[in-house]
């Protein structure tokens, strides 16, 4: 049987996979199988042990494809097989096992990509608002804060020191959610930008 090669392309380099031909696709019984193996995974390391053998490549190939980041994707794979063991509803008779895990591996991957971005677009200003925080930094941050006009300093601080969600910073500066989005997004990659050419 053939195997047709899929790239998925991201991060430093290319990581190759190999999609199943319909000939090679999960059958009725072997479905059965994996929908008891979730069952039981939850008191069972030996299932779970061989859930993760069967699906930790596919796991990470959805992984890699959402979040682009080979670091990432490897703890998206331990993450879904951890809330695996933690499901408490799934109906054997119903279900779709490899689908179930698949949309496990998907949700981890866009909340550790949301949460990635977060830790990402708030790097310049992350100690800012701190009672701990060194001179150095102070300065660095307020030195950065400076290239952006008054509106988008105040959303900036507002979302990253407040810990505020756009409509609540809407609701502050009486604008529509969407122009403190994109004032947010503006500002955070004014402040990329002006942070690279310092360094």
């Amino acid at each position: 049987m053939d195997a047709e090669t899929k790239l998925l392309s991201g991060g430093d380099g290319a990581i190759f996979t190999n999609v199943l031909n319909k000939e090679q696709s999960f059958s009725n019984e072997e479905d059965n199988t994996v929908n008891r193996l979730i069952i039981s995974c939850r008191n069972s390391k030996e299932s779970l042990n061989t859930l993760y053998t069967m699906f930790k490549d596919s796991v990470f190939a959805v992984a890699f494809g959402i979040t682009s980041d080979y670091h990432l994707a490897e703890d998206c794979v331990i993450e879904t097989f951890v809330r695996l063991t933690q499901v408490k509803k799934f109906s054997p008779k119903k279900g779709d096992g490899k689908g179930f895990i698949l949309t496990i591996a998907r949700n981890v991957a866009l909340e550790l990509r949301r949460r990635h971005k977060r830790e990402v677009s708030n790097f310049i200003i992350q100690s800012y608002g701190e009672a701990e925080k060194t001179v150095e930094d102070s300065i660095y941050i307020n030195q950065l804060l400076k290239y952006l006009n008054e509106k988008q300093r105040e959303t900036v601080i507002l979302h990253c020191c407040a810990e505020l969600t756009f409509r609540q910073i809407a609701k502050i500066m009486k604008c529509p959610e969407t122009t403190a989005k994109s004032r947010y997004q503006k500002a955070i990659s004014i402040l990329k930008e002006k942070a690279g050419e310092q360094q």
